[in-house]
């Protein structure tokens, strides 16, 4: 299900929305107001265009206007027109050690000092190899600790049947019993996001429109953690077709952050960074198309891994946009997430863009805290990305990044700023770029080749209902600005220079990786927001995305794990670090990420909704 594909039906008439008041917002400039209100003259000149009306065929009439304003993502398309113009002039790179003065930890919000995060994975497997516990039990215990907090959180859109996973504990036992090695996952349970496709549980990508869906296949990372005795324990809510950063774009429930209830988890994968901070499961599979697996990690205190695109096969995972979905992890530690990305990674002859890069043992670059020197990271260039810490990210997070890179100069490292003139640009560009592959790749979805079917006496309607039905508003606005973006005469204007945009970033961050190992800025802007609070200002969300969605255009790895606290819910909220490394160096970035994480002092990110629970 990865490549796009194409099929086109002309509707009987145009669409012709309604006219719909919108309020825009405090940062559009007097000239843009009034292109917005001359855009309005435009619309139905633009669905009057052949090539347009064939493509948005299958959204009804009566369904268009209910709740997209049309009008307000042409006005979006303006917007991100005038942003694609604008490139900076490359700044010196200043010492950070100049602003050293004015870093401020956050960690003191955290209530305890805690020992670093141990792995998970390893516990359980040396607890099995040394029968001090049977998968059996192992299984029991997490089965009633993922159930506890479900009713607050909503991590999960399906749970399979305990007696089912019981026995497949069971069978671990019985190899383990016998004197086999049941594997490197025996008995860890693993909750996999709804848009990869497993074949004993329904993959509905949190849309009405594969409501029921249960595919005839594993996506290659399921069948591969299952292979190695892993125990996928339920499909974790997600915003539709990994459309939102929130869960709130979901079709069927929204999810709760487990620092805050009144929280978001971030998203799209959201519902499986709340199943691994609430010890819901052990490890988690997610899928990052501009920061899907980044986001909620940070938003959610726990560690998330975006490979390079190509080292992990994208073979069962529904498309969003086939150039920049890459299949992540989470992971409480970054030992455990390094353990499941080295399950999942490889070579597919299922997936064409699948690379054929040797996977290293990620295992081998972790050092016990018992055996780091004084200066682990000695040597080490770290740089800090200048864009990333300017006005619009909240004062919190960026003091929080702040003692992160003095913590890294602590550790011995040389952390100098650099400067990315291109990076303002990544948003526009993604938002061309994934919305114009989503129009392609969710044409299948018409109610014939895939998704849930409307009763019609004519093609066209069944087409039109089967999707007005299926899709939400933003799926739907989406596909719209996505066909509008490729639509004759507009292709140059926005798909073809968001392409030459996306050269420029991939330059951009060639450079400063050649002068630099890794690079650092936060994961988020801010800290995770009420649920709500952005729901109804599409640009405010999609502004969020502005510290991941580049590592996607560039193809390359990141790592982002808690690095500290701003004020928030009932313990304060977690900070993620963002580490951006060259592509198919994910090893050195755990590396590094688990110095980091070890000599941490005097944070504790176990959310308070289980630390009890959880003995921590």
């Amino acid at each position: 299900m990865n490549q796009g594909d194409h099929y086109h039906h002309t509707p009987r008439r145009s669409i012709r929305p309604r006219e719909v008041k919108v309020d825009l917002p405090h940062f559009f400039g007097k000239d843009d107001v009034e292109v917005y209100l001359n855009w309005e003259m435009k619309v139905e000149q633009l669905f009057a265009c052949h090539r347009v009306k064939r493509r948005v065929r299958s959204i009804s009439k009566e369904k268009i206007s209910e709740n997209i304003s049309l009008t307000s993502f042409l006005f979006l398309f303006k917007f991100i027109h005038s942003k694609l113009k604008m490139l900076s002039t490359l700044q010196t790179p200043r010492s950070l050690t100049r602003l050293s003065h004015s870093f401020t930890s956050r960690a003191s919000l955290a209530d305890q000092a805690a020992a670093p995060p141990h792995s998970e994975i390893l516990s359980i497997r040396h607890a099995l190899l040394s029968r001090r516990a049977s998968a059996a039990d192992l299984a029991r215990a997490h089965l009633a600790r993922l159930r506890r907090p479900e009713p607050r959180l909503r991590s999960f859109l399906h749970l399979p049947d305990d007696d089912a996973l019981l026995a497949h504990a069971r069978r671990l036992d019985a190899l383990i019993a016998a004197g086999h090695d049941p594997g490197p996952l025996a008995g860890v349970l693993v909750a996999v996001k709804d848009n990869i496709c497993t074949a004993d549980m329904p993959s509905t990508a949190g849309s009405r429109i594969l409501e029921g869906y249960r595919p005839p296949f594993d996506a290659t990372a399921v069948k591969r953690v299952r292979e190695l005795g892993a125990i996928v324990v339920g499909k974790t809510n997600m915003d539709e077709f990994g459309m939102g950063s929130s869960t709130e774009a979901s079709a069927f429930q929204v999810t709760a952050n487990p620092w805050d209830v009144s929280r978001v988890p971030g998203g799209s994968s959201g519902g499986s960074a709340a199943a691994v901070s609430a010890r819901q499961c052990v490890v988690s599979l997610g899928s990052d198309t501009g920061g899907s697996v980044r986001q909620p990690a940070s938003f959610c205190g726990v560690v998330g891994l975006k490979p390079t695109y190509g080292r992990v096969s994208r073979f069962g995972l529904m498309a969003y946009a086939s150039s920049l979905d890459a299949i992540g992890c989470f992971g409480s530690s970054v030992a455990d997430t390094g353990i499941l990305l080295h399950a999942v990674a490889g070579h597919d002859r299922f997936d064409a863009t699948s690379s054929k890069q040797d996977v290293p043992n990620f295992l081998s670059h972790f050092v016990s805290a018992s055996s780091l020197e004084s200066k682990p990271l000695k040597g080490l260039r770290v740089g800090l990305i200048r864009e990333t810490i300017d006005d619009g990210v909240e004062a919190g997070v960026i003091s929080a990044i702040r003692a992160a890179a003095l913590h890294f100069e602590e550790l011995g490292c040389t952390v100098n700023e650099v400067s990315l003139p291109s990076f303002s640009l990544g948003l526009p560009a993604y938002y061309v770029l994934a919305v114009s592959e989503a129009s392609s790749n969710l044409s299948r979805y018409d109610g014939i080749r895939y998704g849930n079917q409307v009763y019609a006496d004519e093609l066209d309607s069944l087409y039109g209902g089967s999707r007005a039905n299926g899709f939400g508003s933003e799926v739907k606005m989406r596909i719209l600005m996505g066909t509008y973006a490729l639509s004759a005469g507009y292709y140059d204007a926005y798909y073809k220079r968001a392409q030459q945009v996306r050269t420029i970033i991939r330059n951009s961050f060639k450079e400063a990786l050649n002068q630099n190992d890794i690079l650092i800025c936060p994961a988020a802007p801010s800290a995770a927001y009420k649920i709500g609070e952005k729901k109804n200002d599409p640009l405010a969300m999609y502004a969020g995305d502005i510290m991941t969605v580049n590592v996607n255009l560039a193809g390359l790895p990141a790592l982002v794990l808690p690095c500290g606290f701003v004020e928030g819910g009932p313990s304060g909220l977690p900070v993620g670090l963002q580490m951006i490394g060259a592509a198919f160096n994910e090893g050195e970035l755990l590396r590094v990420g688990h110095i980091f994480e070890q000599t941490l002092q005097n944070c504790r990110f176990v959310p308070p909704i289980v630390a009890e629970d959880i003995g921590y």
